[in-house]
Order: structure tokens, then sequence, then C-alpha cells
């Protein structure tokens, strides 16, 4: 596990940063995260009405959704999204909430294992307010998310590198974000080791 702390914000951060505030500040308040994964829900809604299983949704609880997001670079990247408005930080999480989390983590780390057949490698990352970013006591753009970015494309030997186009230009999708999320979703369930499907 690492931990990184700086006095400046990272570049991919102040994306993030930036792209958030602009939302809130173009759409009345709205915060940008919410209302994606909103129109996730509400995708995945009518595609279970149709019969359909093209939805980006992995799993979800009462306070947590994992999806492969509709911009990922990887071929298996998941986020972590909670429900609740106005959860910058991890800190901001009430217990019940880091309850669910850990049964959602769970959930999804044994679908990766499951349909990788190993022990899935992965770095995970949270993005939390930054600090400088608002008073407290303002309403704020930022939703606290997580980032799950496993590095495997088919199996657990086929690793995905970045080469060529997506070095110079940018990353290329090896599969869509549906039929990954749908592949982790088939993979759900009892994890492989305790079920003997080795």
């Amino acid at each position: 596990m690492q931990v990184w702390a700086s006095d400046f914000l990272p570049s991919l951060v102040i994306r993030r940063e930036l792209s958030q505030r602009d939302y809130f500040s173009r759409s009345a308040g709205k915060v940008l995260l919410l209302d994606y994964l909103e129109q996730e829900l509400q995708f995945m809604a009518r595609c279970k009405e149709s019969g359909a299983q093209t939805h980006r949704i992995v799993a979800m609880n009462e306070e947590w959704v994992c999806l492969v997001p509709w911009w990922a670079v990887w071929p298996f990247e998941t986020m972590l999204l909670p429900r609740r408005p106005q959860i910058y930080r991890l800190d901001d999480l009430q217990p019940h909430e880091v309850s669910s989390l850990a049964a959602l983590l769970s959930q999804v780390l044994t679908c990766y294992d499951n349909l990788f057949k190993t022990s899935c490698p992965y770095s995970f990352g949270w993005y939390q307010k930054p600090l400088q970013s608002s008073k407290p006591e303002e309403k704020c753009y930022w939703q606290l998310h997580g980032l799950f970015l496993p590095p495997l494309l088919r199996s657990a030997t086929v690793k995905k590198f970045m080469v060529g186009y997506e070095l110079l230009a940018e990353a290329q999708r090896d599969l869509t974000p549906e039929k990954a999320a749908e592949m982790l979703r088939n993979a759900a369930g009892v994890h492989y080791l305790k079920a003997g499907n080795l």
C-alpha cells in the first residue's frame, strides 16, 4: 500500500477538479459524478426492462455503485461511487456506508479474481476533494470516487500494455465498457478458490 501527499495538485487531479467545478457552475449547482451515476442507473433500468445486458454497472448496493465508466482507459477499469451526495472524503462516510463499501469491495474483487482465475493484480485509488478547493460550509461540486485499474486483458497471463498510438495519441479500448461490465457481472458469485473451479 502507498499513501501519497503533496503540496500541489497532480495534473490528473487538476483535470478532475476542473471538470467537476466547471460542470457545477454550468449546471446550477449539480454534481457531475452524481448526475453521471443517475444516468447510468436509468440506463441500467431501461436495459433491464428491454431484457438487454448492455449496461455498464458491475455491482451495487444501497450506498455504493461500481461501474465501468464509458471513458475507461483500461479494459476492466471500474469506478466506485457513493450514492449519497456531499461525500467529499473517506472521513465523510457514516459507519453503515463503510460496511456497505467493504461488502461491495469484496464482491468486486471476487468478480476480478473469478474472471481471470487468479488473484487479480490491480492499482486502486481514491479521489478525495482537494483541501483548498472550497470552504467547508459551501455545497461542493466534488464527489468522492475510487478507481480500480487492473492491468489484465484476456487472461491472467495476458497484460494490457499502453504502446504506440496509446502513448503518442490517446488510449484505445480493447473491448467496450458494456462488454467489460457484462464479463465482470458474469464472474460474480462464490470466489473461484472456494468453489473449487481451479
